[in-house]
This record gives C-alpha cells, structure tokens and sequence, in this order.
C-alpha cells in the first residue's frame, strides 16, 4: 500500500509549484484531481513542445494524475466542484491573488461542510502586505528574494537556470500537507497550510542575509566556486574542467599531500589556512591548475578519487540523462504520455519495500467523465453540462 492511497486531493493549479507537490503526492498513491479551463488547460501545456510535440514542463509535473476541465464559474461545474472537495482529503490551489476568496474556497468558507480537509494555499507574497496582489513568478521571487543577487558572474548577475522559486515552493508545501495529515491522523482535524513563495526562497537565503546583515559583507557571485571555501570549484584540465571541493583542514592537507605531491604547498603562508585561501582564490586556483595542465579531466578525477577528495564532471543536461550512475540503480521509468511513451525519473525518496505510482501524463479533460460518473452525474446530465460548455 502506498503511503497516501485512498485519499483524494483536488487540484485547483497551474505552472510549477503547484504541480510539482500534487506530482509528488501523486507519486505516493493519492488520487489527484488536477482541474484544468475547459479546452485550454493548465496553461502550462503552451510553455513549450520540446517532447514529441508535448510541453516538457507538464511531462515533469504532472504524472499519475487525473485530468478534469471545470469552468469553476458556471453553476452546473461549480456543483460538481463541490462535490469533489467534500470528499476530498486535500484541496491545494494557486489562483490568482484573491481569486479562492471570490470564488468561495477559502478554509473557513470549506471547514464547516469538510471539517477534516487541508487546505494548502501556495501565494507569490502571502495573504498579507504591501505585496499582496503583486504578480509572482518564479523569475521575479529569484529577484525579489536576492537570489539573482549572488548567481551568476562577478561582472553579472543571472537568473538560476531552473524554476528554483518554484520548486522550493512546491517543496514545502508537501512538507506541510503531509504534516498536517499526519496531524490529522491524530486529531481528526483538517488544516490550512500558507506557503509563499517568498517565504520558500528567503528560507533558502538565509546564510546571505545573516552574512550581509552582520557582518556587511554580501557574498561575492563566483559562478562555480563557494563564497567561504577554496578550493572549490571548477579547474581547468587538458582537456576541460573537473569541479572539486574541501571541506575542512584535514582534507587540505591530503590535497597538498596526495594530489599536488608538494606537502610544502600546505604551509604557504598564502594558503595556510582557511581565511587565507580564499583571500587568495586566485593564486591558488593557479597552482593548482598549472598542475593539471598536462592532464585529461578522467586522470584528475581519478586521482582525486584515490585521494579521498570529492569531486564531480561539469555535465550537460544531456549528460545527466545518460548518466551511468541513474541507469546502474534502475531509476529510470517509461511513463505514457499523449505523445507516446518517455522517459521519468523515479522521485528521489523511495521506499524499498514499494515503488512510486509513476502513472499517465493526462490529457486536457481525459477523465472529467470518469470522475464526474464517481461523484454521481449521469450520463444525460455530463453531456448537458458539456453543452452548456461549463465542461
């Protein structure tokens, strides 16, 4: 039995970070109702065709699911709405600012008819203040929350190249539905959960915002090195890069000692100790890559490997994808989709005694019929509805 089969979660979302939690309680066996605009749907169907002439980003978030189109704003949809969030266990949405208040679906409009239901409502700013009817997309929290502000190059700032503000939000707010059913499991209460995705990111922030606010001093933007730490970070090679890391003194010593093969390099006055390093970041980075000059990027990652020092390839997407290490674990699943079969990584929490749901990538509207008959619309009435275009 997987962990949340037979409970329901209606899903009033779109874009990212809603997707991605309902994705993963999907993945844990719920039976998720994503509601999608008749015709249309989720309008992150449209960002791109990069799959077979599919959108890549709904491939990603919305596996296991069950598609039903609902005009939310027609009376004949809106009962059947109703009907589905009364025996639901959870009900997840981000609308626009205000919109679950207008339309009804707020916890305390809910509570009284579902008093054991959760509510989660993902927001760009919270409920709350200045910010509260902003827009928010992922790209303006990374830059609202200083994100952007120590990424990217000394000369630039850059956007992180995922939908980073998204998926923390996504994120935490499985964290808190799964908290409150846990609680409810006790209690026999329902909840109502806020995760804003500023809130996601500042959470993520916190060393920058402690260093700068304490100490004055804003972390520096080193595209793939650390802001405390050297060495870390990508090296040149003879034929590329190879990206490694220290950790503490100890682990600097043996990179001095079993690597570069010169112990005196330990006790350079200029990289003596961790302060040191990273105030001459540059000079280090030189000696160390005057060393690997003459050698490919597979010879230093073997020496680093028999050093005990950590250290990784600078890979593609594509490199990712053919991983040896993904395939070598059997972590790869064919998942259907409209445009045939592709390719899903298992999610990264399993459990060893049952594997994830990894179901169907739905169609716009594929199970409306199906779900409608299980919360008792006849045949005749469906197709009344369909023709009204509440459908």
């Amino acid at each position: 039995m997987r962990p949340m089969e037979g409970m329901r979660v209606v899903a009033l979302e779109h874009a990212v970070a809603a997707p991605l939690c309902t994705r993963h309680l999907a993945d844990l066996g719920a039976d998720v109702i994503k509601i999608e605009r008749p015709g249309e749907g989720d309008f992150a169907r449209a960002y791109d065709n990069y799959v077979n002439g599919v959108c890549s980003h709904f491939i990603w978030l919305n596996r296991s699911k069950r598609s039903v189109t609902l005009d939310i704003k027609h009376p004949d949809a809106r009962s059947a709405l109703d009907k589905l969030i009364a025996g639901a266990d959870v009900l997840i949405q981000n609308l626009a600012p205000g919109a679950a208040a207008r339309l009804g679906l707020t916890h305390e409009a809910l509570k009284p008819a579902n008093p054991t239901l959760v509510v989660c409502d993902i927001s760009g700013y919270g409920e709350s203040g200045p910010f509260v009817q902003k827009k928010a997309y992922d790209l303006l929290i990374q830059a609202e929350s200083g994100l952007i502000s120590v990424t990217g190059s000394e000369a630039e700032p850059s956007r992180v190249g995922i939908s980073i503000a998204d998926i923390a939000t996504g994120m935490y707010a499985v964290n808190g539905i799964l908290s409150a059913l846990l609680r409810r499991a006790r209690t026999g209460e329902g909840a109502n959960i806020k995760v804003a995705m500023l809130d996601a990111l500042g959470e993520w922030m916190t060393y920058p915002m402690l260093r700068h606010a304490y100490a004055g001093s804003p972390p520096p933007r080193l595209p793939t090195s650390h802001p405390a730490i050297a060495p870390y970070g990508a090296h040149r090679t003879k034929d590329g890069q190879v990206i490694l890391g220290l950790q503490n003194e100890r682990e600097w010593v043996t990179f001095c000692q079993k690597v570069l093969g010169d112990p005196a390099i330990q006790t350079d006055p200029r990289f003596a100790t961790q302060p040191q390093r990273r105030q001459n970041r540059e000079a280090l980075t030189a000696v160390i890559e005057a060393f690997f000059s003459d050698k490919t990027s597979e010879e230093v990652a073997a020496l680093l490997d028999r050093a005990g020092i950590a250290n990784g390839r600078l890979n593609e997407p594509i490199d990712v994808w053919n991983h040896v290490q993904f395939s070598a674990r059997d972590k790869w699943r064919d998942i259907q989709t409209e445009a045939g079969p592709v390719r899903a990584l298992l999610p990264p929490a399993q459990f060893t005694d049952q594997e994830a749901a990894m179901g169907d990538v739905p169609a716009v509207g594929q199970h409306t019929d199906q779900v409608l008959t299980e919360i008792g619309f006849s045949r005749d009435r469906i197709a009344a509805i369909r023709q009204a275009g509440a459908i």
